[in-house]
């Protein structure tokens, strides 16, 4: 009996870097931690291993419209996720054997970020990536609406964080 060998799931990021502190984290970091949460959550759906999602690092004004508009909050908050497969549409078979499967949108505030790192003492790249775990996991239909599932859902941001070998940067 042969085993049928899948892909290790790679994730391409399509970067949108709006707010001037945008390059506190690299592209290719940005891709190789979430291809790292990818592999580790065992993605599935794309017959040829590949995703894709959209990162927009803003500012408070920015990320507060979409909070009103979306959730009908007038506030900033620290991360937004739009998941795409939340959706009913249907996959063409044929287009998932040639192009990545879309997971959908996070957008993170650095400026709320900023602010969150320093009250917690840890510097903006961890806060953003922790940010953008969080994000990753909502887009997998992970929720919190319950103090239960979010410390499952904290937990799981840490088990990503380590996998990634980023740990608490801590400043001051």
């Amino acid at each position: 009996m042969t085993a049928t060998l899948f892909p290790l799931p790679t994730l391409e990021v399509a970067l949108d870097p709006e707010h001037p502190d945008a390059e506190i984290i690299s592209t290719d970091d940005w891709e190789t931690w979430f291809t790292q949460w990818g592999q580790q959550m065992a993605l599935e759906g794309s017959p040829i291993g590949a995703y894709e999602l959209s990162l927009k690092l803003t500012t408070d004004r920015a990320i507060a419209a979409l909070n009103h508009q979306f959730r009908h909050l007038d506030q900033p908050t620290d991360v937004l996720s739009f998941a795409a497969l939340e959706t009913d549409f249907p996959q063409i078979d044929e287009l998932l054997t040639t192009e990545p499967l879309y997971l959908g949108d996070i957008i993170i505030s650095l400026d709320t970020a900023a602010r969150q790192a320093a009250e917690a003492g840890h510097s903006l790249r961890w806060e953003t990536a922790w940010l953008a775990a969080h994000g990753f996991l909502h887009l997998l239909g992970w929720d919190h609406p319950d103090d239960p599932s979010l410390v499952a859902m904290l937990d799981k941001q840490s088990e990503l964080l380590t996998a990634a070998g980023l740990k608490s940067e801590k400043v001051g």
